[in-house]
């Protein structure tokens, strides 16, 4: 099973796009699960599907809420609820359809090493781009530049987001993908240049945050910006073009990524969701049964 930054938000009763989680039941995710009987036509015993009752042992799930998992060779059944599952299709959107990529784009990804930013940046460097990303951790950033081959990186604890993206970045860049708002999108917002696009993923450094944020957007007015925020549940009709272009460049080893797999089912899934907030991941952190 899946878990996600999104999550935290479903812990706060406040109104959202996606309804808080109920005190008493049972929470809801991501997950792959092995059909164990099916009286719905094309499923049977055995089969993988993709479903959306996670944090559980055993659901009950509607056929039309089930998608069946068959993997690329050399391809695990885990990527479709990470670099080929909501992660990936996030990346997707929001680097093309939300930023609007353009040619001779410079891009910034925060979050890097993260499900969503390691993809973001590596389909941003297929299509020819200049990519610079931020990351936790030297080792991290070593993934990121050595494997994942972004232009550069730097690791956010090394100084002021803004000072370091000045120097991985000084002529300023186009598109920004954040994942983690708070300081980087601070630092974004001054870098960005005229009439720069920001795709706004999330923001999970302020996620047990209430303070306010630290810009100014009088930036955005004078440089045109484009702030645009998306939820990718708006976007599922774009799932296949997603997987009819991304698909082939996993299966080839094109798009490198990582799973963080956490081991121990049901009873491990709170402290790898917390880990996962601390930024204990390398790319998509999952929990296995």
């Amino acid at each position: 099973m899946s878990v996600d930054p999104y999550m935290r938000g479903r812990m706060k009763d406040v109104k959202s796009y996606s309804p808080p989680w109920q005190i008493g039941a049972p929470c809801d995710g991501a997950a792959i699960g092995e059909v164990v009987a099916s009286k719905v036509d094309g499923f049977a015993e055995g089969d993988l599907v993709q479903h959306g009752l996670g944090w559980r042992e055993v659901s009950v799930v509607k056929g039309q809420h089930a998608l069946k998992v068959v993997a690329p060779e050399g391809v695990p059944e885990s990527a479709f609820i990470g670099v080929l599952g909501m992660p990936g299709l996030t990346a997707y959107v929001g680097l093309l359809d939300i930023a609007q990529l353009r040619e001779g784009d410079v891009v910034f990804v925060s979050g890097a090493a993260g499900a969503v930013g390691s993809l973001a940046g590596q389909i941003a460097k297929l299509k020819g781009h200049t990519v610079i990303g931020s990351a936790g951790s030297p080792e991290k950033v070593a993934w990121v530049k050595d494997e994942l081959g972004f232009d550069a990186v730097f690791d956010y604890h090394d100084g002021k987001v803004s000072k370091l993206l000045r120097e991985a970045a000084p002529d300023g860049i186009d598109v920004y993908f954040d994942n983690v708002g708070g300081e980087h999108f601070a630092a974004a917002i001054h870098a960005l240049r005229l009439r720069g696009r920001a795709a706004l993923c999330g923001a999970i450094s302020s996620y047990n945050d209430d303070s306010p944020a630290p810009f100014q957007l009088m930036q955005a007015i004078g440089k045109r910006l484009q702030l645009r925020g998306f939820i990718i549940t708006d976007h599922a009709d774009r799932r296949q073009a997603f997987i009819d272009e991304v698909g082939p460049w996993v299966a080839d080893g094109r798009v490198k990524f990582r799973e963080t797999i956490v081991e121990g089912g049901i009873e491990a899934a709170p402290h790898a969701f917390i880990d996962l907030l601390r930024g204990g991941n390398t790319g998509k952190m999952l929990v296995r049964f």
